[in-house]
């Protein structure tokens, strides 16, 4: 059953260029799905017209967002906001600047048990000491006391991981939840983000640059380039035989760690213009 379904989503700067070109993309309930490409390829602007975050300049021109069978952008601001904020959740990049260094790590988890589902204090503050547990953090009830720069960066990551799934959301947008963090502590935080995605059964939208991250996360990927979807595959049938020149360059591109000698092969001129020459004809037929 299809959960979240982006159709033909378009979205610009005010009177300058596009950002996304006619975006399509579906998300099965409990399904992880991966948004590819290089830096500036629109993967995070998906994320954010999704959540309602887009920056006041950018405006969607065209398409449908369709959240449970609900069209988030034919509802009022206000309705929308509810509906993402009871059915969706993120794990931001940075988790430095997204949690708030002026109040405790407890409240930045129950804030959204009581605001969200109406608990009261004491319930959410039990939950919110589980789910740290649940992320693999050890003695909960100091760290739900601590401010956000007495932990590490790997432990501010696993607490917005427990903060987004702590009032069940039925879809989590994930934008390079592990770009900040070393590559050991990487490896367990995408753990953990599929152990609690597979056991919640909550559908996944993988925000990331990294080919291997994908494949250790994602049953299906879109790959982008300049806002535009160059190919919408299956994972495994993506690695096996891409099916667009760009998606081939990329794995080509990316440095094989049991061939330590092999050295970086950049996307091939020919290839970037070909998939320009893609971008620059729907931007003819668009205006």
């Amino acid at each position: 059953m299809t959960f979240l379904a982006v159709e033909g989503l378009t979205v610009r700067i005010r009177r300058g260029p596009w950002l996304l070109r006619g975006v399509s993309l579906a998300v099965a309930a409990g399904e992880a799905r991966g948004l590819v490409g290089e830096s500036g390829a629109g993967k995070s602007m998906i994320g954010k017209a999704i959540l309602g975050i887009l920056p006041r300049a950018a405006e969607v021109v065209s398409g449908r967002i369709l959240l449970d069978g609900t069209d988030l952008l034919r509802l009022s601001d206000r309705d929308r906001r509810a509906r993402i904020g009871r059915l969706c959740a993120l794990i931001p990049q940075d988790p430095l600047t997204a949690l708030n260094p002026a109040r405790r790590i407890g409240p930045q988890i129950t804030d959204r048990l009581t605001d969200i589902l109406g608990w009261d204090r004491a319930r959410a503050q039990a939950r919110a000491a589980e789910l740290l547990a649940e992320v693999q953090i050890a003695d909960p009830p100091r760290v739900l006391k601590s401010y956000p720069h007495e932990l590490s960066g790997g432990m501010r990551q696993r607490v917005l991981i427990a903060a987004a799934f702590a009032a069940e959301p039925k879809l989590i947008v994930a934008d390079e939840p592990t770009t900040a963090l070393d590559v050991t502590v990487q490896r367990e935080v995408l753990r953990l983000i599929a152990g609690m995605q597979a056991r919640h059964g909550t559908a996944l939208l993988f925000v990331t640059h990294d080919l291997g991250v994908v494949s250790k996360v994602c049953r299906r990927l879109s790959v982008l380039y300049a806002g535009k979807v160059v190919e919408d595959t299956d994972v495994r049938a993506f690695f096996r035989t891409p099916g667009h020149p760009y998606s081939a360059a990329l794995l080509a591109a990316t440095p094989k760690y049991t061939d330590p000698d092999s050295s970086l092969r950049p996307v091939p001129s020919a290839v970037i213009d070909a998939v320009r020459a893609e971008v620059a004809a729907w931007d003819a037929a668009h205006g």
